[in-house]
């Protein structure tokens, strides 16, 4: 969660998913210089359920986003956007598709008036 990850997140059970969370949540709390009362009155919810989160223990999603908000970390969760692709071939035939030049047909000319 910090940039650079060195952890396997494939292999961590969920608990120890969780007190990484929780480490995290508390380091950045401390950097702030931030008390648990502080924060968990920014953040809305009770002091314990604060502790909770910093511990590790099960909390809501919706918890945890109110938390980071206030530490200002909600960037944590730019992984989660669906980054949409264009397919190869899609991309050829746009390329294609671009106009190369502007011609004006004659149709669209302006007619030229004859002295006759």
């Amino acid at each position: 969660m910090t940039g650079i990850s060195y952890k396997n997140w494939h292999i961590l059970s969920d608990s120890a998913i969780e007190k990484t969370i929780g480490k995290y949540i508390r380091a950045q709390r401390q950097q702030q210089k931030k008390t648990q009362a502080e924060l968990a009155s920014a953040a809305n919810i009770s002091r314990s359920t604060l502790s909770l989160l910093e511990r590790g223990e099960t909390v809501t999603l919706a918890t945890l986003i109110r938390v980071l908000r206030v530490l200002e970390r909600l960037t944590v969760f730019e992984h989660f956007g669906e980054q949409q692709q264009i397919s190869p071939l899609l991309l050829a035939e746009m390329e294609q598709k671009k106009i190369q030049r502007v011609r004006k047909k004659k149709k669209d000319l302006p007619e030229k008036k004859s002295d006759w």
